[in-house]
């Protein structure tokens, strides 16, 4: 056991952390009886959808891990429910905290300012962020030093990533139909703000940036960072193969990664009429200095070497980078999002031209920058004097994911401090508390909205590095050296898995667009038939728009969640292996590009929705500010449904491909033993 023991302990130094910053939010004042009150329909709402939605996913968590019982042993079926399992619980530990922060940051934006909010806020972000390394490590490092199975490991990443796709797709559409029901009908047919109490869909709404931003982004990072351990463990234990030196260089920086993370959340520290996103890069660029030093001293102390760090590096550097694209494409405070705004001025089909447009050329430079991220971690890891180590070099690739990942718990408090602040602008507004309180919770929430932004370009780069190590991780499962494209059956697979992305985002802006439609209508019927709701005397039933999110959401996510499973087995064993290494290539590629062209699009549209909030192009109701609405409603199922939900999607049907891999390479390829 010796060292690796450090790798779970980091863990719960992890879990501890996120106790420690849960206790400190809920000492904070939650303020007036009324805030409470609003604060606790939404986290009744949140919480009784994660209860249902985890009770859905539970018949297919037993049936998958009967099968893997049967099919590949019991072991694995075990990780795989243990995986399941803590996936459930970061994403409800996160949201009972996110959903106690909400009101506690409102309450603080009122009494005490800026500063006190921003604490609140990311205190409650980073309990998400913590308990979701917390959990990953922990169950990977205690079932590699409880089996030393790279197979049985591989049963954990795949319970991870079965929750995170229901969890990400399910989140997506409730959180989007309420808040597309609330925008169209408050926002463009009623002109009232957003946050409205006189609007029936407000709590949903508010619901949904839990259910979504929280539990949702917590869920696809967790089986990220699971998948990129899942995957240095594997190709570490055969690229460095003598006393296990791959595998524990692999889990030390993971761990390494989480006393980073610990120590860069004291460094944001915000300060009054400043700006919240430097409080938040530091504590970023802090985390990411201790891995570097780090993970510097442990490659020539573990390996011997300085390569496996240089591939480390190169995955810091890829994502730091891609997030600072991404903020580029998607912040108020560069040109595109202000030429979105500009294109509002001439109405919404031209709003929507332009975002459409952003979010296409937003696609360039991350992944020029991955390309090169890739080919610098493979050959730096892999250089030796007598040529490549390809070996060497696919491990590097995923120690570029793990480097990339390393900081995931100061990635994910920063992320989800996003929704907590919107949440406390959602209160303030209806508490009508004074126009101060909801001027800091604002400027809070539009930070929130870039680091969303930049949360979900972190997702899908790691996303790539991850099914890309996960995938060499399958090539050498079934023992393939190489993929032609000269044979029909790997072109046919390409194609299948090209489509996928297409198909899947299909499926899911679908499941938005009806669950939409049934909130519209219903919002339209309660301020017809219920008297007084304008004027702030009737009471809106709240609750029955909470309950068309949720029915929506739990009916729309099962078609999207079993297609990532069934498609790649029937490829598997139809066409056979070689076949369904394309079918992953050509996802791969299709979905990172669908991932940061929707994600970027809704992120801008957002934001020249509320750049022109701010007062430009004529301000609220203006006409620019209703061509915006349209294009910030179009965008929202990009950016929150099924842009982030691609992620998920490609890493899962390649960790179901090597989970099933050697049962594929025995019995699959039907068609091709027929001739």
């Amino acid at each position: 056991m010796g060292t690796l023991i450090i790798a779970p302990l980091a863990g719960v130094l992890a879990l501890l952390f996120a106790f420690y910053k849960a206790s400190l939010v809920s000492k904070s004042d939650p303020g007036t009886e009324r805030m409470q009150e609003i604060s606790s329909f939404i986290q009744e709402g949140a919480m009784a959808f994660l209860a249902r939605e985890y009770k859905s996913v539970s018949i297919f968590a037993i049936i998958m891990f009967v099968i893997l019982g049967l099919a590949i042993s019991w072991p694995t079926a075990l990780a795989f429910a243990v995986g399941a399992i803590f996936s459930a619980l970061a994403g409800y530990f996160g949201m009972q905290v996110a959903t106690r922060a909400n009101v506690r940051t409102t309450n603080a934006a009122k009494e005490s300012g800026m500063n006190k909010a921003l604490d609140i806020a990311f205190s409650g972000g980073s309990v998400m962020g913590m308990t979701v390394v917390g959990l990953g490590l922990l169950g990977t490092g205690l079932f590699w030093i409880l089996f030393k199975d790279a197979s049985v490991v591989t049963g954990f990443s795949l319970g991870a990533s079965s929750i995170a796709l229901f969890a990400r797709v399910g989140g997506g559409i409730y959180t989007k139909a309420a808040d597309v029901g609330a925008d169209l009908v408050g926002k463009v047919e009623s002109g009232i703000p957003e946050d409205d109490p006189r609007n029936p869909a407000v709590i949903a709404d508010n619901v949904g940036d839990n259910v979504g931003d929280v539990a949702g982004m917590g869920a696809d990072l967790f089986e990220s960072y699971v998948g990129a351990i899942v995957s240095s463990i594997t190709l570490g234990a055969l690229a460095y193969a003598e006393g296990g030196r791959g595998v524990l260089y692999g889990l030390m920086v993971a761990a390494a990664g989480i006393v980073a993370s610990i120590i860069g959340t004291m460094f944001v520290k915000g300060k009054e009429d400043s700006n919240p996103q430097k409080a938040l890069n530091m504590g970023t660029y802090a985390s990411s200095l201790v891995v570097v030093i780090v993970a510097f001293i442990l490659s020539k102390s573990i390996i011997g070497n300085y390569q496996p760090f240089g591939a480390i590096v190169f995955g810091l550097v890829v994502g730091l980078v891609i997030a600072k694209i991404t903020e580029i494409y998607t912040s108020d405070e560069y040109k595109y999002v202000k030429e979105i705004a500009d294109q509002s001025e001439t109405g919404a089909a031209t709003t929507i031209i332009s975002g459409l447009s952003v979010g296409m050329r937003s696609t360039a430079y991350p992944i020029v920058v991955l390309a090169v991220g890739i080919i610098g971690a493979y050959l730096i890891a892999g250089y030796s004097s007598t040529g490549i180590d390809a070996v060497k070099g696919l491990y590097g690739i995923a120690l570029a994911a793990i480097g990339m990942l390393s900081t995931t718990g100061m990635t994910i408090a920063v992320d989800a401090y996003g929704p907590i602040a919107d949440n406390a602008g959602g209160i303030a507004e209806m508490c009508e508390l004074p126009e101060e309180v909801r001027e800091i919770t604002d400027k809070l929430d539009s930070v929130g909205n870039t680091t969303a932004a930049i949360g979900k370009g972190f997702a899908i780069g790691s996303a790539a590095l991850t099914a890309l190590a996960l995938f060499a991780s399958y090539t050498q499962a079934v023992g393939i050296t190489s993929i032609s494209l000269t044979e029909p059956t790997v072109i046919a697979g390409l194609l299948i898995g090209g489509m996928l992305p297409f198909l899947f985002s299909a499926i899911t802006m679908s499941a938005v667009g009806k669950a939409a439609f049934e909130m519209i209508e219903e919002v339209r019927r309660q301020f017809r038939e219920i008297p007084g709701i304008m004027e702030g005397k009737g009471k809106p039933d709240y609750r029955r728009c909470v309950d068309i999110s949720t029915a929506a959401a739990l009916k729309e996510m099962i078609v999207p969640g079993l297609l990532a499973v069934i498609v790649p087995l029937i490829v598997g064993f139809v066409l056979g292996t070689e076949a369904l290494g394309g079918l992953q290539a050509g996802a791969l590629v299709s979905g990172v590009l669908m991932a940061i062209f929707m994600s970027n699009s809704g992120g801008a549209w957002d934001n020249a929705k509320k750049y022109i909030e701010s007062g430009t192009h004529g301000g609220k109701g203006s006409p620019a500010h209703v061509a915006a609405v349209v294009g910030d409603t179009v965008g929202d199922p990009f950016k929150d449904t099924s842009g982030p939900s691609i992620n998920i999607l490609i890493k899962l049907m390649t960790v179901v491909s090597l989970v099933f891999g050697p049962l594929l390479a025995q019995y699959g390829g039907i068609i091709l033993k027929l001739f």
